[in-house]
């Protein structure tokens, strides 16, 4: 079993990125970084678009934090696919009845100004779901395992990003 103290010091850095300092009105260095990116808009052209759109937003809201902002300064581009893949099969039926759902994704911050790449990384997520015998539900819980990877690559993705910004100031 791995251990849950990266995501924890993960989730710990974007907090601090984002609380304010000493005065209490402005941003921290690193959150206003954040708040600089530029995201290029995911392709589904690997996925569908349920799983692009979910990345999407939840990356723009951990970089503005609900909030648009100024000047952009960075641009980040995302390529990403997801797949799913039997994992449990019924014994007698030979039908599957758990699957897993993965996302692969890679992404490039730049710096607008320049063109420059400023860092590359890949991050992938997996999540797992039952199979029944409802079709709505099998749809449902494929679309709710697509939401669960995508959210927590948007935190893999983020918590780099920030940790980047961090270790540049």
């Amino acid at each position: 079993m791995r251990s849950s103290r990266p995501i924890t010091a993960s989730r710990s850095l974007i907090t601090s990125c984002s609380s304010t300092g000493d005065f209490g009105s402005q941003p921290s260095p690193v959150a206003a970084e954040l708040a600089a990116i530029d995201l290029e808009s995911i392709s589904s052209q690997y996925a569908n678009d349920d799983a692009s759109r979910v990345l999407y937003n939840e990356l723009t809201y951990r970089f503005e934090r609900g909030a648009g902002s100024g000047a952009k300064k960075y641009r980040l581009k995302v390529l990403m696919d997801i797949g799913s893949s039997e994992v449990g099969v019924e014994q007698f039926s030979d039908v599957p009845s758990a699957y897993t759902t993965t996302m692969n994704s890679t992404f490039v911050l730049s710096d607008l100004a320049t063109d420059e790449t400023l860092m590359t990384g890949r991050a992938f997520k997996s999540a797992s779901y039952d199979f029944s015998n409802q079709r709505f539900a099998n749809t449902r819980a494929y679309r709710d395992a697509q939401e669960r990877v995508a959210k927590a690559v948007a935190d893999d993705i983020a918590a780099r990003i920030a940790g980047y910004f961090a270790s540049q100031s």
